[in-house]
């Protein structure tokens, strides 16, 4: 089989999609679209890409049933630009290939990222590692202030020590988190799907959030089919558990649920998502007699 080229991919290389302050993802490369996917899928059987109904009901089929191997046959490679906290975090996928600059051989570059005031936010009493409300505006920008005089302190200390030849992989150990970084990262298609159901839901930290829409934005591009399929039975599905499945029932036979607490809660919110899933009816129009 010849390479997949998929022109909406093809449009989108090397460009950057801004993301936060200073901060970009760029699709460098892809291997494989949704004609691999099916490819992949029927050589079991010696059949490969048929009608696009029947490839799209194949691709439908693989990603309800957990059937993800397929998808490893699918390849994008991104250089992405962001501060070093949402770094640590992207880094705990531990399914993909990257290589990041190094400040032992590399001075690190003057850029530092800074929130806008809409995000400088209370520290959430429920939720011990999100936020809350909003500040005011004046408190927010307080703090942005505070935030950028740091920067600039510890940036000139590591300009400073740089001058004085102190070593660049021991000056550069006291810049702080919110310091900009790189790194090319390859990871498969089904694993990446996975990355986004976790970095794109609501209660992903809002910075690293941003980060998962753009690379989403490159996946749809790559292999529409699966993403589509992605969004159907993942992205927008909510899962129960045994105890929420007998409150579900419950619910249903007008019966008390017996959850209660945090369990009860996050039953609640998954209902509010099936809920939300569900297109509110239109309201017939009136007919009129003539």
């Amino acid at each position: 089989m010849a390479r997949t080229v998929v022109e909406a991919a093809e449009a989108l290389l090397d460009q950057e999609i801004k993301v936060l302050d200073k901060g970009f993802v760029r699709l460098v490369d892809y291997m494989g679209g949704d004609q691999r996917i099916v490819q992949a899928a029927r050589v079991s059987y010696g059949s490969g890409t048929k009608t696009y109904r029947q490839d799209r009901g194949l691709i439908h089929y693989l990603i309800k049933n957990w059937h993800t191997s397929p998808f490893e046959q699918v390849q994008l490679t991104f250089h992405t630009k962001m501060p070093i906290f949402v770094a640590r975090q992207w880094v705990r996928h531990r399914t993909a290939r990257l290589n990041e600059i190094s400040g032992r051989y590399s001075v690190m570059k003057d850029e530092f990222y800074v929130p806008e005031p809409g995000h400088v936010c209370y520290q959430s009493e429920s939720n011990k590692q999100g936020r809350s409300e909003a500040m005011p505006i004046a408190d927010a920008n307080r703090v942005i202030a505070a935030m950028e005089k740091e920067q600039r302190e510890v940036y000139g200390n590591y300009e400073s020590m740089l001058g004085d030849n102190v070593a660049r992989e021991l000056a550069r150990s006291n810049l702080p988190l919110s310091l900009y970084t790189e790194w090319y990262w390859q990871i498969d298609l089904h694993n990446l799907f996975h990355f986004l159901r976790l970095r794109m839901d609501p209660h992903a930290q809002y910075e690293i959030r941003v980060y998962a829409e753009a690379m989403a934005e490159c996946a749809k591009a790559v292999a529409p089919i699966a993403y589509e399929a992605f969004e159907e039975h993942i992205l927008g599905s909510v899962g129960f558990s045994r105890a929420e499945c007998e409150a579900l029932v419950a619910m249903l036979d007008g019966r008390d649920l017996k959850l209660e607490g945090r369990a009860l809660a996050d039953f609640e919110g998954k209902i509010a998502k099936l809920r939300a899933a569900i297109p509110a009816e239109t309201p017939e129009e009136p007919v009129l007699n003539s």
